[in-house]
């Protein structure tokens, strides 16, 4: 059974800095393509960040050049780096996995997602 759980969520002044990780369990990265997505009150969901089985990586423009997503796939972890935040930024985020050896069409897409973790909170104050 497929679970994933993110951790490092919290406070941050605008400007800094902060690394969530994504801990996934019941499977193996290699085949699977991961994202994260973040979700602020009163808004839809956003694909922000994504990286395919070959390594491939797909950004928002709203984080690009700020945000990196990276695995470890001997730990079976998924990390965001967040840098330069805004409060812009404040948001639930999630990570998403879905198995799929030949990447996704439109890996930034919620739809595109089977597998979900239960969210962390991001809070940027000015």
């Amino acid at each position: 059974q497929v679970q994933l759980a993110e951790f490092g969520g919290g406070s941050v002044q605008a400007g800094g800095s902060l690394r969530l990780s994504c801990a996934s369990s019941g499977y193996t990265f290699e085949n699977y393509c991961m994202a994260w997505f973040r979700q602020a009150p009163g808004k839809e969901r956003e694909g922000i960040a994504a990286i395919e089985s070959d390594g491939t990586t797909t950004y928002a423009d709203s984080v690009r050049g700020r945000f990196t997503i990276s695995q470890d796939s001997a730990k079976n972890t998924l990390y965001l780096q967040m840098s330069s935040l805004e409060r812009e930024d404040s948001a639930m985020y999630y990570c998403a996995a879905e198995p799929a050896p030949n990447g996704l069409h439109t890996p930034l897409d919620q739809n595109e997602y089977k597998y979900w973790g239960q969210g962390t909170q991001v809070t940027v104050s000015s």
